[in-house]
């Protein structure tokens, strides 16, 4: 079965998002689904985790619909390729860190454009639960890696808090204001997974941004896996199964 993209491409809260679902057929959604790609990827990069969650859990998954934004940011000058960013990196440094094994932690980083992004992630959020009308916890937030952070920072802040938050291959980023954040916020579930050979975001401080959900109080279920900066089918099972969680919870819309 084939990914049938419901409206296909559309522009919510200024981004280009890919909106779809795996059954190709209209409905009014029971629960959605927002999935942010990593540094480097085109806006599509998690697409095919609609149809993969689908098959997964296709009892519960028959009304959920998956939204994928692009990152604003194009990183190839030339235009030929869709590689994008939700903020920039320095490329020469962090390949010299992997290159050296230095350990990249970011605790004390924050981003100049994460405000900037969560505004409008948090946006794109408001306006997709108006259009469904749907409550906040038939909402699923998510994404790898910069898209893992970014998602992370967001259900953290929102003022109602989301169904759920995936977190695939992310890490512990402005630590202070998120530790601040998720104490304040009202718990909901998280899936959370990392490769233990992770030379781009370590394995440690994924431990500490486990460490930091299970501080403040948040059901989280973290997978490790032997691998490295990626998503293996375990990782997405898990993710999956989340979502159908939430799906079913909200099956009476």
């Amino acid at each position: 079965m084939t990914i049938q993209p419901v409206g296909n491409v559309r522009t919510i809260a200024d981004l280009g998002c890919v909106v779809a679902d795996p059954t190709g057929n209209a409905f009014e959604p029971q629960a959605i689904v927002v999935l942010c790609h990593g540094f480097g990827a085109p806006g599509t990069d998690l697409v095919d985790c609609c149809q993969t969650m689908w098959e997964l859990h296709r009892g519960e998954l028959g009304r959920v619909r998956f939204v994928f934004p692009a990152a604003p940011i194009s990183l190839d000058p030339t235009g030929l390729y869709d590689s994008r960013a939700w903020w920039p990196l320095d490329m020469e440094r962090l390949n010299d860190m992997i290159a050296s094994g230095e350990f990249r932690d970011l605790r004390n980083d924050k981003p100049e454009l994460l405000d900037e992004r969560r505004t409008q992630l948090t946006a794109l959020i408001e306006q997709l639960v108006a259009e469904a009308n749907l409550d906040h916890s038939a909402v699923v937030l998510g994404g790898f890696s910069q898209g893992a952070m970014l998602m992370t920072d967001v259900a953290l802040h929102l003022r109602t808090p989301p169904g759920g938050l995936i977190v695939w291959s992310g890490t512990l980023l402005n630590e202070a204001e998120w530790k601040l954040a998720a104490a304040r916020q009202r718990k909901f579930p998280i899936f959370q997974s990392h490769g233990r050979y992770d030379q781009i975001l370590p394995y440690a401080a994924a431990q500490w941004l486990h460490e930091a959900f299970v501080d403040a109080g948040f059901p989280v279920k973290f997978t490790s896996f032997d691998g490295a900066h990626e998503i293996p089918m375990n990782a997405m099972r898990g993710a999956a199964a989340l979502v159908a969680t939430v799906a079913q919870s909200n099956s009476s819309h």
